[in-house]
């Protein structure tokens, strides 16, 4: 017998009904961002962190009680985070045109904000490998206005997705055929690294689609690059990907879920514009959806892969 669904949801394969719980509806957890991005889920406090980026703060909210805080404001705009191999947060400055990570006693250390002695542009969003290794997309958004950074001309001339070694002793340019790169997953087994383009927001004819590239066996590079999907709403933006090799991606009218197949399966319909999204919760089972203005989540019949860092 089928399973009946909320309104939550939208079935579009059959293989989402295994994906979600019948009596499960999407809960909002916070309201009174600007744009509300970057989310990023600390197992070990059990809160999760995001970004409100052109009010310049980023946002503490903990599962324990349900209180919101400011995690840290001036935050230099910042937008993506992701969080490390050790437990420490990994963010994309857009002001800062820089990936910084946070220390265990708070402190901020730059970790990358040149590439062959120019500045980046705004780096937006970051995964790290399980070998210690972190990826960064580099747009252009942060240096395009005064509203989400400051607007400056860029100094590479080039939108692109980066590397930073284990060891922090080197950066290498790892995708350049990008018009705006910006969220980026592995699959589960790391073979698989999807990078979104919103190449759209500047062009008219510009991307709106998610690409799917293969690492090869360096762990370092990639190949390949082909389209996996393309956005029927709005665009996508953040991205993640579950334990069955399923992507969750960010759009206009919600989360919307594909299978490693690239077929859209299903869709959790959100009031507002998707930025991005992470998995956590004790199981990894909870969805954390930043949608404009709001903090959302939804469990889910699936869970993050890795430790909930992607």
């Amino acid at each position: 017998m089928a399973i009946d669904l909320t309104d939550s949801f939208e079935v579009i394969d059959e293989r989402f009904r295994k994906l979600a719980f019948g009596n499960v509806h999407l809960e909002r957890l916070y309201t009174g961002c600007r744009w509300a991005e970057g989310p990023a889920w600390f197992a070990a406090g059990r809160y999760l962190v995001w970004s409100d980026i052109p009010n310049d703060r980023m946002l503490r909210w903990d599962e324990t009680d349900g209180s919101v805080s400011v995690f840290r404001q001036p935050a230099m705009n910042s937008n993506g985070h992701t969080v490390d191999r050790e437990g420490r947060l990994v963010s994309c400055e857009h002001r800062g045109r820089c990936v910084s990570r946070t220390e265990h006693d708070g402190t901020r250390t730059v970790l990358a904000e040149r590439f062959e002695g120019k500045r980046f542009n705004s780096p937006n969003d970051v995964v790290v490998k399980s070998d210690g290794s972190i990826w960064f997309s580099d747009p252009s958004y942060g240096i395009d206005s005064d509203y989400e950074g400051d607007a400056a001309p860029s100094e590479l001339g080039a939108c692109c997705v980066y590397r930073i070694a284990p060891d922090l002793r080197g950066v290498t340019r790892v995708a350049d055929d990008f018009v705006q790169p910006n969220g980026l997953a592995f699959s589960p087994d790391e073979r698989l690294l999807y990078i979104v383009d919103t190449g759209a927001t500047h062009r008219d004819d510009g991307p709106r689609h998610i690409r799917r590239f293969r690492v090869k066996e360096d762990g370092a590079s990639l190949a390949g690059g082909e389209v996996f999907a393309e956005c029927g709403n709005g665009l996508f933006d953040g991205l993640r990907s579950d334990v069955h090799g399923n992507i969750w991606t960010s759009a206009g009218d919600g989360v919307h879920c594909y299978a490693a197949d690239g077929t859209l399966i299903g869709k959790v319909l959100v009031p507002e514009a998707v930025a991005n999204v992470c998995f956590g919760g004790p199981k990894r089972n909870r969805l954390f959806i930043c949608g404009t203005t709001s903090l959302y989540s939804v469990y889910l019949n699936t869970r993050g892969a890795g430790r909930g860092m992607r």
